[in-house]
């Protein structure tokens, strides 16, 4: 059986000397699902739509902010403490899902103190939002060729052309497809249990099976750190303690008297 050849061209138009990329097309795609998602809570709960605006600027800046300062400080840090200024080269690429993830909650932090709603109810609906925004972002890496398996002799492993010759994981398909999932089975809860009621348990079953799944893919990913890792990767190891939060707030919420 021949292994598929991906040879997609990144850019998605280029005008007059104006160039767009698929993977900022699909990045800006995925901020606006995940803004309407949270705009559907919003409405069904008679909260303030007005404020939504605020909140996509600090999360936006959280996730931005956060994801750069993770990749240079956890992947490359002996380059990045050697050349300070490039911290700043956002546009050469370089950005860490796990401080993206921080930075969104930091975000979410500051503007729940000018609305005055609960922290982990706000965190329950956002993380709704965050799964979706995660399947877009994963095949914004998928069409750019980047974040790429191991290689594999499976007949569903693929050939990135711009890379090299070698059939790989699609671990970037695996992951959107798990996020997909994961808000399919996310928005069913919220919608047809009780559970939102229980602050943070949302949140806490989110953080559990996303991370539990980028553990399981991360052991077909290509290293992206520069540095020699031992028994688990940088990505499995900053995976942790994201999934062992989960489990706290499950144990939390579910202990808690209604």
């Amino acid at each position: 059986m021949e292994h598929i050849v991906w040879d997609f061209d990144p850019i998605l138009v280029s005008f007059m000397g104006l160039t767009v990329h698929w993977y900022g097309a699909l990045f800006a795609l995925a901020i606006a699902t995940g803004f309407q998602v949270m705009k559907y809570f919003y409405k069904k709960e008679g909260l303030d739509l007005e404020s939504l605006d605020n909140l996509l600027v600090y999360c936006v800046v959280g996730i931005i902010v956060g994801a750069r300062l993770a990749h240079c400080i956890f992947y490359d840090p002996a380059y990045y403490f050697a050349h300070p200024l490039k911290i700043l080269a956002i546009w050469e690429g370089g950005l860490a899902s796990h401080g993206g993830g921080l930075g969104a909650i930091l975000g979410l932090y500051f503007y729940q103190r000018k609305v005055k709603l609960p922290f982990l109810f706000l965190l329950d609906r956002l993380a709704i939002a965050t799964a979706i925004f995660g399947f877009f972002v994963r095949m914004a890496n998928f069409a750019n060729s980047e974040i790429l398996g191991e290689p594999t002799t499976q007949p569903w492993g693929i050939i990135f052309k711009r890379i090299d010759m070698l059939p790989r994981h699609p671990a970037q398909l695996y992951e959107s497809i798990a996020y997909l999932l994961i808000f399919i089975g996310l928005f069913a809860i919220y919608k047809y249990t009780k559970m939102k009621q229980k602050h943070g348990a949302i949140f806490g079953v989110f953080l559990v099976a996303v991370f539990s799944a980028r553990i399981a893919i991360e052991s077909v990913k290509v290293s992206q750190a520069a540095y020699h890792e031992s028994m688990l990767s940088a990505g499995q190891w900053l995976s942790l303690p994201f999934l062992l939060t989960g489990v706290v707030l499950l144990v939390m919420a579910y202990r808690k008297q209604r």
